[in-house]
């Protein structure tokens, strides 16, 4: 911090002129790591490439290309057009969702993909964020003016209701994997938003009461449940996500402290592990980068869900509070769920690792919260990083 010769004082930190610049960096290497990744875990995989090995190098750098215009897009946009576009947002998802289940393509058992020439796109992944802006502007525009006290029983159930709408659309597909990404994010948002404990302890138990239901009442089938109880016991399912389980946990084990070397990890070029380059792409940074390069990942996404929960704790108003904090929550579990599958402690769904994973859908919808961030930051006009982890966390008890 400096002093002018007035006696103001001049924050100085990691945001200059506004932008959050150590979030920024997290999401970049993050997005030039996975780049790589995904590189080396097709490379060798004619079954996929066609014979060229740059082929999925290509396509990703077009959807990180892509993936910028729409992050400077959001970032350059008037917080009050934000604001203003965020139901149709919210509205786009779920048409998304609908044409999913009219005319998408079915993925490893769940109807999630729409083919739009020659691209793939996932709404579910958009949803996500749809789901966030459209919480915290509700939130917003009714308790704006009581200083954040915390919010009443109405506007519970309508950030519930405008969850229930694109859940409802995602268990239809079914997508298991994205509905628990989702149900964290919701109760993360509710948290922050002020709900009160009584309101999260219900709907924690609901939320068990109903999934033990479903399972009684055969709403899944058995080989679902093996499915995602296979990481527990891979013989469940030893053709499916048990036998990914067991390549998975070889695959990272092989690592060691420092890796096989980027490009050379044996079970990577040998394919042994099922979609390497999307939902287990942890397993490459284990087996070639080893300890440290997995670690290195790890520490990567933890500061981005600082440097978000920090965004959250400066922001100014309310929709950027909720808004900011919403995506903490959606990038740490889903970071927590995809990378412990990959480790063996959580089911094997299908759900990327953020910034890293190959796919257009889930990086699009990744630099777009990263653009909404930097716009909070900038009108937020705060300092960097002179807040600690147990300051940034307090948003999330914030009443």
């Amino acid at each position: 911090m400096s002093t002018t010769a007035h006696g103001t004082s001049v924050r100085m930190g990691w945001r200059a002129p506004g932008l959050d610049w150590l979030l920024m960096l997290a999401a970049f290497a993050l997005v030039l790591l996975g780049t790589l990744l995904v590189w080396s875990a097709t490379s060798t995989r004619v079954d996929l490439t066609g014979g060229d090995p740059a082929a999925y190098l290509r396509k990703q750098l077009v959807n990180v290309a892509i993936g910028l215009v729409l992050m400077v897009l959001v970032l350059a946009t008037d917080h009050r057009w934000v604001r203003i576009l965020a139901p149709l947002a919210y509205l786009a998802s779920v048409v998304g969702l609908v044409l999913v289940l009219v005319a998408g393509s079915t993925i490893n058992g769940s109807r999630s993909w729409l083919q739009l020439g020659g691209m793939s796109i996932q709404p579910s992944e958009f949803a996500k964020l749809a789901v966030v802006i459209g919480m915290a502007l509700l939130v917003a525009e009714r308790a704006e003016g009581r200083r954040g006290r915390g919010v009443g029983t109405l506007e519970v159930l309508g950030m519930l209701a405008i969850a229930a709408v694109p859940a409802a659309l995602i268990l239809l597909q079914p997508d298991l994997g994205t509905m628990l990404v989702l149900s964290a994010t919701v109760f993360g948002v509710l948290a922050v938003a002020g709900a009160g404990r009584a309101w999260l302890a219900g709907l924690t138990i609901a939320g068990v009461g109903a999934a033990v239901v479903a399972v009684l009442l055969g709403v899944l089938e058995d080989y679902q449940v093996d499915r995602f109880l296979a990481f527990t016991n891979p013989g469940l399912d030893p053709r499916g996500a048990g036998y990914n389980t067991e390549q998975a946990r070889i695959a990272v084990g092989n690592g060691g402290l420092f890796g096989q070397g980027l490009f050379d990890g044996s079970q990577t070029r040998s394919g042994f592990v099922p979609e390497q380059h999307t939902d287990f792409i942890f397993t490459v940074a284990g087996e070639e980068l080893g300890l440290v390069g997995a670690g290195l990942v790890i520490l990567l996404l933890g500061v981005l869900i600082w440097r978000a929960l920090v965004v959250a704790v400066e922001a100014r108003d309310v929709f950027g509070r909720v808004a900011a904090a919403g995506i903490a929550c959606w990038w740490g579990f889903q970071a927590f769920q995809n990378i412990g599958m990959c480790l063996g402690i959580m089911p094997v769904t299908g759900v990327p690792l953020p910034f890293v994973s190959y796919g257009g859908s889930s990086l699009f919808a990744g630099m777009l919260a990263l653009g909404l961030l930097q716009n909070i930051a900038l009108r937020s006009g705060a300092p960097g990083p002179r807040r600690g982890v147990v300051d940034a966390t307090r948003v999330l008890v914030r009443r």
